[in-house]
């Protein structure tokens, strides 16, 4: 599926704006945080347009404020084979759940010593809270590390177990 055009939109949410991108086609391409590592050059994005990807910003809007648990937003994920292969296995962690990037790597039938290669995609993943990448913790249940920073992925998972109200 080629892309033909990309646009984009910036909401408001409760961890500070979110740049969703999307295609032509309404297909969501990235949901970046500010300051988010590996987020690319907003001259990338296309045209900016707050009126479209209206229904991912609906989703995003009831999974921040009433209780919404998956999307069902169409995406398109770019990235290698195996880096698809994996943004594709975190959306199966469960909501408040969390699983080690051993355990994901094990999931999938890798060899253990593949962790660190599946930390590395989980880390460029371009559909962040879409594509629960949150979800991914050290071997000892540490947060390790986090595109957005690690206090939006502690903020994200203690609101999905019910913890604690988002704030900036």
């Amino acid at each position: 599926m080629g892309i033909h055009s990309v646009t984009y939109a910036v909401i408001d949410s409760p961890l500070g704006p979110l740049t969703l991108v999307g295609t032509d086609a309404g297909a969501l391409t990235g949901l970046y945080m500010d300051q988010q590592r590996y987020r690319p050059e907003e001259s990338g994005f296309g045209d900016r347009d707050d009126s479209t990807l209206r229904a991912v910003a609906e989703q995003l809007d009831e999974y921040f404020h009433h209780g919404r648990t998956k999307f069902d937003v169409p995406l398109h994920l770019v990235g290698t084979d195996f880096q698809r292969r994996i943004w594709t296995a975190l959306q199966d962690i469960p909501y408040g759940e969390t699983t080690t990037y051993g355990g994901l790597a094990s999931a999938l039938g890798l060899k253990p010593q593949s962790a660190r290669a599946v930390g590395l995609a989980n880390g460029k993943n371009p559909i962040s809270i879409i594509v629960p990448c949150h979800r991914l913790v050290g071997s000892t249940g540490s947060l390790t590390g986090y595109g957005g920073g690690v206090h939006r992925k502690q903020a994200l998972l203690d609101h999905e177990r019910g913890l604690q109200p988002l704030i900036n």
